[in-house]
């Protein structure tokens, strides 16, 4: 038999090694869906393993005093005795940049007020992608201040929820037949989208039932509030029949729960194609939080929120406290360290959230950890410190509050022993928390808000 002496193996495994190494030298690695793929290096054996990324302009708090946080059992805690924005754990606040409500000392003094019986309510939106649905970190966060300063009920729930079969601080079902508009699909220019970046238009026999759940100031309902937008219809709320009218982006119905019926159920009965929000749970005083979460969202998508939406239901519903907590997704490309395409229409939001909520205060969230397969192990993506750099200017240039959570959580490397630790407080994908670790950090918020409250109030 003649031999094979074809050249065509030799140029196919000589192309693919020369194409493999070609791939060594330049960031190939990509993630989808908290999915990142490994990068590719036939030299990694022989490379040195880089240092890690060093932030060059450290901004350091204005006026803060001292810190007397204890702390949190379990989690390793970074220098308090530093106030650079990269370590310091607690809140940070600039009170020099805006004339009108800077940092926090709005929403702090309402809640001195409450705690006199000065005021009945105080409220706090907020915001934020995956990390927070499910009413996690917020559930805990609320629980904690509702123990501290009074309060029960779960606040603002959408009429429908893409996690109300994972939501543990109320029941949620639906019928399937709402139109469901939202950032991300296009509504009509005429539409109004709520709060929750959600607007919902029913069908026939299109319902909506809430449970109370056995947990803490979870367990009945009380005070109810119907959000919806502009139209006529009719509704039938636990059998009794009601009439939805009014001109305005945001308009509300008010009924008290009747004690003998635990769940509310909402169902459409007839009328125009009336925009539908959410329901609001509360109790008639205490600390109460809406959770607005939008999974897959940068913040940037806030911008979408119209004027008259935003007035409206601050004069419906006023906030005194608005949370920013963004991040996971603007970290889509771990190695990306340049985020102006990120900081110029943030600014814009702020701007926007600002003049429409002038006496609101608020807080943006710096970024939680976020680790990434480099070579054979898991470390803290270069994005994170830069990513941080340009939230904390938000924060700086606002006149807003400023909380790291990156740093209240470890700092670097922090992630991977949150995932890998014998307490697993994270998942798999090195970028969301699991319950325990939300637990945790809703705790780390919590005390860090108190810490504010006493140095500002209680000294």
């Amino acid at each position: 038999m003649p031999a094979n002496k074809s050249a065509h193996p030799f140029y196919i495994i000589a192309g693919t090694m020369i194409c493999l190494l070609a791939l060594s030298f330049v960031h190939n690695s990509f993630s989808f869906q908290g999915f990142t793929s490994r990068q590719i290096d036939l030299l990694a054996d022989v490379k040195a393993t880089p240092a890690p990324p060093v932030v060059k302009h450290t901004i350091v708090a204005k006026g803060k005093p001292g810190d007397s946080a204890r702390q949190v059992t379990g989690i390793p805690e970074p220098d308090h005795r530093s106030y650079d924005f990269m370590t310091y754990t607690g809140i940070q606040e600039y009170t020099d940049t805006v004339a009108v409500a800077p940092g926090m000392q709005h929403f702090l003094q309402a809640l001195e007020e409450l705690k006199a019986g000065k005021r009945k309510k105080v409220r706090i939106a907020y915001f934020g992608d995956s990390m927070i649905e499910g009413d996690l970190i917020t559930g805990d966060l609320r629980d904690s201040l509702q123990t501290q300063f009074g309060g029960a009920g779960v606040g603002f729930v959408p009429v429908t929820s893409v996690v109300a079969s994972f939501r543990t601080t109320i029941q949620h079902t639906f019928s399937n037949n709402w139109k469901d508009y939202h950032f991300r699909n296009n509504p009509p220019q005429d539409l109004p989208l709520g709060l929750s970046g959600h607007t919902f238009i029913p069908a026939t026999e299109s319902w909506a039932r809430y449970s109370p759940v056995r947990k803490h100031g979870l367990d009945r309902f009380s005070e109810v509030v119907l959000f919806y937008g502009p139209g006529n219809s009719n509704v039938i709320i636990n059998g009794k029949p009601y009439t939805l009218s009014g001109g305005d982006p945001v308009n509300e119905l008010a009924f008290q729960q009747d004690t003998a019926q635990p769940s509310v159920l909402l169902k459409y009965a007839g009328g125009s194609a009336q925009p539908f929000y959410g329901l609001s749970f509360e109790s008639n005083n205490g600390v109460y939080v809406d959770n607005f979460s939008f999974r897959g969202i940068s913040g940037i998508e806030l911008g979408k929120l119209g004027r008259g939406v935003l007035q409206q239901m601050q004069r419906q519903h006023p906030y005194d406290l608005v949370v920013l907590h963004y991040g996971a997704n603007v970290l889509f490309r771990p190695e990306l360290t340049d985020y102006s395409w990120y900081e110029r229409p943030m600014q814009r939001v702020i701007d926007s959230l600002r003049n429409n909520w002038p006496q609101t205060s608020f807080l943006i969230v710096g970024t939680a950890d976020k680790a990434y397969k480099k070579t054979d192990r898991y470390i803290t993506a270069p994005g994170v410190p830069a990513l941080l750099k340009v939230q904390h200017e938000l924060a700086e240039q606002h006149g807003t509050a400023y909380w790291n959570l990156y740093a209240a959580m470890g700092g670097e490397g922090s992630m991977t022993h949150w995932v890998e630790g014998d307490t697993v407080l994270a998942n798999k994908d090195y970028t969301h928390f699991n319950r325990q670790g939300a637990a945790r950090v809703g705790a780390l918020l919590y005390k860090a808000i108190m810490d504010e409250y006493k140095q500002e109030l209680h000294p």
